[in-house]
Protein backbone atom coordinates (compact mmCIF):
# COMPACT_ATOMS: atom_id res chain seq x y z
CA UNK A 1 0.00 0.00 0.00
CA UNK A 2 2.76 2.29 0.64
CA UNK A 3 4.12 2.04 -2.50
CA UNK A 4 0.76 2.90 -4.38
CA UNK A 5 1.07 6.23 -2.35
CA UNK A 6 4.40 6.68 -2.97
CA UNK A 7 3.58 6.44 -6.59
CA UNK A 8 0.17 8.40 -6.57
CA UNK A 9 2.73 11.41 -4.79
CA UNK A 10 5.66 10.96 -7.30
CA UNK A 11 2.68 11.47 -9.96
CA UNK A 12 1.20 14.72 -8.36
CA UNK A 13 4.73 16.38 -8.25
CA UNK A 14 4.92 15.46 -11.97
CA UNK A 15 1.87 16.60 -12.85
CA UNK A 16 2.34 19.81 -10.76
CA UNK A 17 5.56 20.33 -12.24
CA UNK A 18 4.69 19.50 -15.94
CA UNK A 19 1.62 22.73 -15.35
CA UNK A 20 4.33 24.84 -14.01
CA UNK A 21 6.52 24.05 -17.36
CA UNK A 22 3.97 24.68 -19.67
CA UNK A 23 3.41 28.25 -17.62
CA UNK A 24 6.59 28.94 -18.18
CA UNK A 25 6.66 28.17 -21.61
CA UNK A 26 3.17 29.86 -22.22
CA UNK A 27 5.14 32.97 -20.55
CA UNK A 28 8.00 32.73 -22.75
CA UNK A 29 6.01 32.68 -26.13
CA UNK A 30 4.16 35.90 -25.06
CA UNK A 31 7.20 37.57 -24.70
CA UNK A 32 8.75 36.00 -27.78
CA UNK A 33 6.21 37.14 -30.05
CA UNK A 34 4.49 39.86 -28.15
CA UNK A 35 5.48 43.30 -28.54
CA UNK A 36 2.95 45.00 -26.63
CA UNK A 37 4.50 42.68 -23.15
CA UNK A 38 7.88 44.27 -23.66
CA UNK A 39 6.03 47.69 -23.37
CA UNK A 40 3.86 46.40 -20.18
CA UNK A 41 7.06 44.95 -18.38
CA UNK A 42 8.75 48.16 -19.17
CA UNK A 43 5.65 50.27 -17.97
CA UNK A 44 5.39 47.51 -15.12
CA UNK A 45 9.08 47.85 -13.90
CA UNK A 46 8.73 51.96 -13.98
CA UNK A 47 5.27 51.78 -12.05
CA UNK A 48 6.85 49.61 -9.36
CA UNK A 49 9.95 51.79 -9.17
CA UNK A 50 8.15 55.06 -8.85
CA UNK A 51 5.76 53.43 -6.24
CA UNK A 52 8.77 52.40 -4.20
CA UNK A 53 10.48 55.87 -4.99
CA UNK A 54 6.73 57.28 -3.68
CA UNK A 55 6.50 54.59 -0.42
CA UNK A 56 3.29 54.17 -1.14
CA UNK A 57 0.73 52.79 1.62
CA UNK A 58 -0.41 49.09 1.49
CA UNK A 59 -3.95 50.37 -0.11
CA UNK A 60 -2.21 51.86 -2.90
CA UNK A 61 0.09 49.14 -3.70
CA UNK A 62 -3.04 46.74 -4.14
CA UNK A 63 -4.53 49.25 -6.22
CA UNK A 64 -1.26 49.12 -8.14
CA UNK A 65 -0.57 45.46 -8.17
CA UNK A 66 -4.47 44.85 -9.26
CA UNK A 67 -4.63 46.85 -12.30
CA UNK A 68 -0.60 45.74 -13.29
CA UNK A 69 -2.17 42.19 -13.09
CA UNK A 70 -5.32 42.73 -14.87
CA UNK A 71 -3.40 44.05 -18.11
CA UNK A 72 -0.92 41.60 -17.80
CA UNK A 73 -4.43 39.16 -17.95
CA UNK A 74 -6.10 40.95 -20.71
CA UNK A 75 -2.14 40.60 -22.90
CA UNK A 76 -2.32 36.91 -21.93
CA UNK A 77 -5.84 36.28 -22.47
CA UNK A 78 -5.52 38.54 -25.64
CA UNK A 79 -2.79 36.45 -27.08
CA UNK A 80 -4.83 32.77 -26.26
CA UNK A 81 -7.53 34.15 -28.31
CA UNK A 82 -5.44 35.33 -31.24
CA UNK A 83 -3.60 31.93 -31.30
CA UNK A 84 -6.75 29.85 -31.27
CA UNK A 85 -8.27 32.11 -33.91
CA UNK A 86 -5.75 31.63 -35.89
CA UNK A 87 -6.12 27.65 -35.49
CA UNK A 88 -9.93 27.74 -36.20
CA UNK A 89 -9.63 30.11 -39.22
CA UNK A 90 -6.32 30.19 -40.68
CA UNK A 91 -7.79 32.24 -43.68
CA UNK A 92 -9.05 35.79 -43.31
CA UNK A 93 -12.21 36.23 -42.17
CA UNK A 94 -14.50 38.89 -40.83
CA UNK A 95 -15.58 37.18 -37.73
CA UNK A 96 -11.49 36.21 -36.54
CA UNK A 97 -11.04 39.98 -37.07
CA UNK A 98 -13.74 40.46 -35.10
CA UNK A 99 -12.89 38.35 -32.20
CA UNK A 100 -9.02 39.60 -32.24
CA UNK A 101 -10.33 43.33 -32.48
CA UNK A 102 -12.43 42.78 -28.91
CA UNK A 103 -9.65 40.65 -27.34
CA UNK A 104 -7.08 44.09 -28.59
CA UNK A 105 -10.21 45.86 -27.21
CA UNK A 106 -9.81 44.37 -23.66
CA UNK A 107 -6.14 45.02 -23.66
CA UNK A 108 -7.12 48.52 -24.24
CA UNK A 109 -9.47 48.72 -21.65
CA UNK A 110 -7.34 47.18 -19.06
CA UNK A 111 -4.35 49.96 -19.86
CA UNK A 112 -6.47 53.10 -20.01
CA UNK A 113 -7.81 52.07 -16.62
CA UNK A 114 -4.31 51.44 -15.00
CA UNK A 115 -3.58 54.47 -16.28
CA UNK A 116 -6.62 56.01 -14.70
CA UNK A 117 -5.90 54.53 -11.41
CA UNK A 118 -1.71 55.03 -11.77
CA UNK A 119 -2.72 58.85 -12.21
CA UNK A 120 -4.60 59.24 -9.15
CA UNK A 121 -2.75 57.13 -7.08
CA UNK A 122 0.75 58.58 -8.16
CA UNK A 123 -0.39 62.46 -9.41
CA UNK A 124 -0.90 63.36 -5.83
CA UNK A 125 1.60 61.35 -4.62
CA UNK A 126 4.46 62.64 -6.94
CA UNK A 127 2.80 66.12 -6.01
CA UNK A 128 3.41 65.98 -2.36
CA UNK A 129 6.86 64.08 -2.65
CA UNK A 130 7.88 67.05 -4.35
CA UNK A 131 5.98 69.87 -3.34
CA UNK A 132 4.63 70.77 -6.53
CA UNK A 133 2.29 73.63 -6.81
CA UNK A 134 2.81 75.83 -3.05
Amino acid sequence: MAKKATTEAEQFVKSRKNSFLAAFQGLAFVFRTQRNAWIHFAATIVVIGVSIFLHLERGEWIAILLVIGLVWLAEFLNTAFEVIVDLASPEVHPLAKISKDVGAASVLIAAFLAVIIGVLILGPAIIEKFNLFG
